[in-house]
């Protein structure tokens, strides 16, 4: 097989499955408490840290909140089937980045993996995830390039894949829909809070043997478990957060 087809076709089957990429660092990341120490041997200093990490997770929330937000239906969704486009998105963030979504992932699991202030895990995460993206984002494009033709050649010739160029910002189409952002994305604020108290409850236990929860996590667990309790429940029996055309 030549290796554009061979790209293109391992890309799209790691399509299918790139919501596992984030289980498996994951787990790395729990195995590496082995290794894991207090910053400078200070809980202090861990805390902060952790406020840190925590900054730089919802930082890549706050992308995928911003895309979200100013797109329309059918497109920038989590289809896992096939690839889905029925436009090309040129205008927004879309016109700094060609892949914000990935971007804002990207920073979203660089938190959890700066958690346990271990370089060389982080080294392999960007690593992993260099890898692993690289192949799924041909392969979105290879889809793009033989439906829109020479629209998508002529906006991914002036924007660059990954690392946004933001002089090129255009103001986008469609306003911004928190209804369509608390829709789509309640799961990565949940998956953030769940997964830093667990490395922090975790992390604790391995530097002090004790299991403690500390009152801040206890606050900001509770307050996490709400938001996406009533925000599923929401989604499920009602239409509240469903907006035309998104």
């Amino acid at each position: 097989m030549p290796l554009r087809e061979e790209f293109e076709s391992s890309g799209n089957w790691l399509f299918r499955w790139r919501s596992y990429l984030p289980l498996v660092m994951v787990a790395l990341f729990f195995v590496s408490l082995y290794a894991y120490e207090f910053p400078g041997g200070s809980e202090y200093l861990a805390h902060m840290w952790e406020a840190v990490c925590l900054a730089v997770s919802f930082f890549g929330l706050a992308v995928r909140v911003f895309t979200i937000g100013h797109t329309p239906k059918g497109t920038s969704g989590r289809n896992t089937r096939q690839q889905v486009a029925e436009t090309v998105n040129t205008t927004g963030i879309y016109s700094t980045v060609r892949h914000p979504l990935y971007v804002g992932n990207f920073f979203m699991i660089l938190g959890l993996a700066m958690y346990l202030f271990l370089w060389w895990l982080v080294v392999i995460y960007v690593l992993a995830f260099w890898v692993y993206y690289e192949r799924i984002m041909f392969a979105e494009e290879e889809f793009l390039r033989k439906k829109f033709g020479e629209q998508y050649e002529s906006w991914a010739s002036r924007t660059p894949a990954f690392i946004p160029r933001l002089g090129s910002y255009v103001k986008p189409n469609l306003p911004f829909s928190l209804r369509n952002v608390l829709r789509r994305e309640y799961n990565g604020f949940f998956a953030i809070m769940l997964l830093m108290f667990a490395l922090e409850l975790a992390g604790d236990w391995v530097v002090t043997g004790k299991l403690a929860m500390q009152l801040h996590w206890q606050v900001l667990m509770a307050i996490s478990v709400a938001i996406w309790a009533g925000l599923r429940l929401l989604k499920k029996f009602t239409r509240v957060l469903n907006v035309d055309g998104r």
